[in-house]
């Protein structure tokens, strides 16, 4: 029986990660592409099967009806096709686990314990990436994820590791020169620091300290702990962050501003696809990471 003609894997691959990313640059920047080579893909994908697949408006590609269908017939197949291949891969060597996470969680709590994982299992390696945008990428480049979350994707496998409170984190400086109880004032002269992955972490903190009416002189955001806490070190703002991120850093110019004690709206969350369980490296980790209390 002739092979039936096959649509260009490449062109899948684009239409893929866009499509999971939901960003185009994401999409071109993880595949190395220029933007009009992943344009080019898509275009070559959207000829082959005689339609458009996305709808296009200023720059930005969003799944159109044909796009939607597309991707909910093809993606599960496109995964099943990776874990067969996978399945044929010699691993007598090496295990190799994908692991998307931010940095904080990596240097403070996790790094320090791999030397436990590996005395326990010498062929499980794990590759670790930390540029974000991981609960999309699942089953794509990475096979799990350590996440910070209010609520991950009721889709995947989810394991809570932890529950936080949120501090407003300082330098001695600053927080000597604001005083021992909240001005509104005086806060309002301030920059707030604002990681990227916890949003409402500020609301949460305004409002368990009965502070609804702050409007602080700026909201600063940033995708990374490690540089909050030093620009927080440096005196350029108040971080509002988890009272485990201060505590581990052992970082003696910051300290708690106030001292207040609130219930953080995030955890970090265990994640991974349901299916991706049954691969060794995936529930070697998964179960390792769970009883290790990390």
């Amino acid at each position: 029986m002739a092979m039936r003609r096959l649509p260009p894997l490449r062109s899948l691959e684009a239409f893929l990660r866009v499509a999971r990313l939901g960003s185009a640059k994401a999409a071109a920047s993880e595949l190395a592409l220029s933007p009009s080579a992943l344009s080019r893909r898509i275009g070559g994908l959207e000829d082959f099967v005689g339609k458009k697949l996305f709808k296009r408006h200023n720059q930005q590609l969003k799944l159109n009806e044909a796009g939607e269908a597309l991707y909910a017939s093809v993606a599960p197949a496109i995964d099943a096709l990776a874990d067969a291949v996978a399945a044929h891969m010699d691993d007598s060597r090496v295990l190799r686990l994908r692991l998307g996470m931010l940095p904080l969680f990596g240097s403070q709590r996790l790094v320090p314990r791999l030397g436990e994982l590996r005395r326990l299992y010498p062929m499980l390696h794990i590759d670790v990436d930390t540029s974000g945008h991981a609960e999309a990428r699942l089953g794509d480049t990475l096979d799990a994820a350590i996440i910070l979350a209010e609520h991950p994707d009721p889709a995947l496998h989810s394991v809570r590791l932890d529950r936080n409170y949120v501090y407003a984190i300082a330098s001695r400086e600053l927080v000597e020169s604001i005083g021992p109880r909240p001005d509104l004032a005086t806060l309002n002269r301030q920059t707030i620091l604002v990681h990227n992955e916890m949003a409402h972490s500020f609301d949460a903190w305004k409002q368990a300290l009965g502070l609804t009416d702050l409007h602080p002189q700026s909201i600063d955001h940033i995708d990374s702990g490690p540089l909050m806490l030093e620009a927080a070190a440096q005196g350029l703002g108040i971080a509002i962050m988890h009272d485990d991120h201060l505590t581990r850093s052992g970082d003696e110019r910051l300290t708690k501003l106030f001292d207040v004690r609130v219930e953080s709206p995030y955890s970090y969350w265990f994640v991974c696809k349901p299916r991706a369980l049954e691969t060794r490296a995936v529930r070697l980790f998964h179960d390792w990471l769970v009883e290790a209390n990390i």
